[in-house]
């Protein structure tokens, strides 16, 4: 496997890999218990977890596009093209989930508690927990492979 590509595919494993731990970690834990903090702190939660989520998931979720779409054009032999757009393509979701769903909601519940919004981020969120657990396994398939290729 030629170094470029060996490079790609354990940059892409690490990311994703990190960034699906970390949506598991959200997805059963940490949103689930924003019920819990009560309404008179729940904006200075809100505020706290947004300021030290962003730093700790938007750079590597960058980095995780950035190789999405270089695996575009440095596509192992390991990969069928169906699935480096496969790939985009849930890259693209996760995007499209976090901007135009659970940014928005997490931007209501800076006011305050508010039970709908909260219903919402929980059962939203489930788009980029099943869409990074794909990426995920499609990522350490095609390294799988990689590895197994004479």
């Amino acid at each position: 496997m030629p170094s470029t590509h060996a490079a790609l595919l354990i940059a892409s494993l690490a990311t994703t890999w990190f960034l699906t731990g970390l949506i598991w970690t959200i997805q059963v834990d940490g949103y689930p218990l924003f019920a819990s903090v009560g309404r008179e702190a729940f904006a200075a939660f809100e505020a706290d977890h947004t300021r030290r989520i962003t730093p700790l998931v938007g750079p590597v979720m960058l980095a995780e596009l950035v190789l999405a779409i270089s695996l575009m054009f440095e596509r192992p032999k390991s990969m069928p093209t169906w699935l480096a757009w496969v790939g985009v393509g849930l890259v693209g979701a996760i995007w499209a989930s976090t901007g135009l769903v659970q940014v928005p909601l997490h931007d209501r519940l800076a006011f305050g508690f508010d039970p709908d919004a909260h219903s919402l981020l929980v059962a939203t969120n489930w788009i980029r927990t099943v869409a990074w657990s794909a990426r995920a396994a499609a990522i350490t398939w095609v390294t799988w492979r990689s590895l197994l290729a004479p």
